[in-house]
């Protein structure tokens, strides 16, 4: 299935091309967003370098971005280039490929599940949407939403429109991203416990109603903080704030902050192997608790 509306690029277009096979002429690919139609990178295209080795610029299977050179639709010839791709090329390229395979993959679900054509689709759905929003990935992140504003003039079916606006909100629907930084708060002095509250409390009121902030304790002086939200930067951005606060409280107090890790998005595994040092904490605490009963009932 072809992603856009016309059957084939036109010359110096970027697309995105997967690598076939390998002759002395050159690369015989297929481009991925135009149906697998078949294209070919000339040898003397494929580097602005003395090619000693064809197998070290270009790998059977492998995904490039080319420019197109020439387009002879009578006979299907579509001769292409590695060589001439700017760096800004490349990065425009996998971002519209990359939007295009998510559409790609929301019409062909609906396609299966009503028993649609998936062509229709694109042509009642995708394809309207290109124009309107330059890109129907857009025209659906603006969906979830705003579907009104988007599928308003789209001739659909209420079955496909409701599957359609179901898929969308399940798969761009912006999700939670765990944001976590480590830190050692110290000090020694008469009012350190004081102080290190103090400290951390004024960190979680920065807090807002989109990014909350939680510092929870992993064993003294060592503290995580922790936020969820939707903003990955701004969640980002004040955990840093709230370090910075710790530190300027923590310092009037005699104190200081020592960061173990800067806040990050962490990922699935990291966010369980904390929980699991969190649970191991509590309960070594609740030993120690229970030994303590058990030496007063000696006594």
């Amino acid at each position: 299935m072809r992603f856009y509306e016309k059957t084939l690029p036109d010359a110096e277009d970027v697309v995105m091309v997967q690598v076939r096979q390998i002759a002395e002429m050159g690369a015989y690919v297929k481009l991925l967003e135009y149906d697998g139609v078949e294209g070919m990178i000339l040898l003397s295209e494929l580097s602005r370098r003395r090619i000693r080795s064809i197998q070290k610029l270009i790998r059977v299977g492998r995904n490039e971005v080319v420019v197109v050179l020439r387009v002879d639709k009578d006979k299907g010839y579509i001769d292409l280039s590695k060589r001439r791709v700017s760096p800004e090329d490349i990065i425009r390229c996998e971002e519209r490929f990359n939007k295009s395979k998510a559409v790609h993959s929301i019409l062909a679900h609906v396609s299966g599940k009503l028993n649609k054509p998936l062509e229709e689709l694109y042509e009642a759905i995708s394809w309207p949407l290109d124009k309107k929003f330059g890109h129907a990935y857009d025209a659906f992140k603006l969906a979830v939403t705003e579907s009104e504003t988007v599928f308003t003039g789209l001739e659909l079916d209420a079955d496909v429109q409701r599957e359609l606006q179901a898929n969308i909100a399940r798969r761009m629907t912006p999700q939670p991203v765990k944001i976590r930084a480590d830190v050692e708060v110290t000090c020694y002095n008469a009012a350190g416990i004081d102080g290190i509250k103090s400290a951390l409390q004024a960190a979680e009121d920065l807090q807002t109603e989109e990014i909350p902030i939680k510092v929870k304790l992993i064993a003294p002086p060592l503290y995580v903080l922790v936020t969820n939200s939707t903003d990955k930067q701004g969640g980002i951005d004040l955990l840093k704030k709230a370090l910075t606060t710790i530190d300027a409280s923590i310092k009037k107090s005699g104190g200081n902050l020592a960061v173990k890790m800067e806040p990050k998005a962490v990922s699935e595994s990291e966010d369980q192997e904390l929980e699991r040092l969190l649970q191991r904490v509590e309960k070594e605490n609740e030993q120690v608790a229970g030994d303590d009963d058990d030496s007063d009932d000696e006594e």
